[in-house]
């Protein structure tokens, strides 16, 4: 069961604007990536709202993204980079927030989470 209500302009939005013409799961995930990259604007500062075994953020904890994670591991899942003790790393955008982004990197993020919340997939 989704975990958030539908909202018919998100849903719109991202029918006609993000997987317009993605007809499968590599399709989807390649229309997501390029979306998020051409729409977020990198660097910007983003909180962490959930804890991952997969990621070693905390909660609440503030970290700068650097840019999108190589395409080749967004296929299923989106990963964002960030900056990581000197080095970069990437971790599920899910992850995070970014309350002071510009707009459109705001809803950007708002899409993808609206996404995976109602319970959508690749394919």
């Amino acid at each position: 069961m989704p975990q958030v209500e539908k909202n018919n302009e998100r849903e719109k939005r991202i029918r006609s604007e993000i997987v317009v013409d993605a007809y499968g799961p590599e399709e989807q995930a390649i229309s997501w990536y390029y979306y998020l990259q051409d729409t977020m604007q990198f660097p910007f500062t983003a909180i962490c709202i959930s804890k991952r075994r997969s990621s070693p953020l905390k909660v609440d904890t503030t970290v700068e993204v650097v840019g999108m994670a190589p395409e080749d591991d967004c296929e299923r899942e989106m990963y964002v980079e960030i900056a990581w003790e000197g080095d970069t790393l990437a971790v599920p955008l899910m992850q995070l927030e970014a309350p002071d982004a510009d707009p459109p990197t705001q809803q950007a993020i708002a899409d993808w989470h609206y996404w995976v919340e109602r319970g959508y997939e690749f394919g």
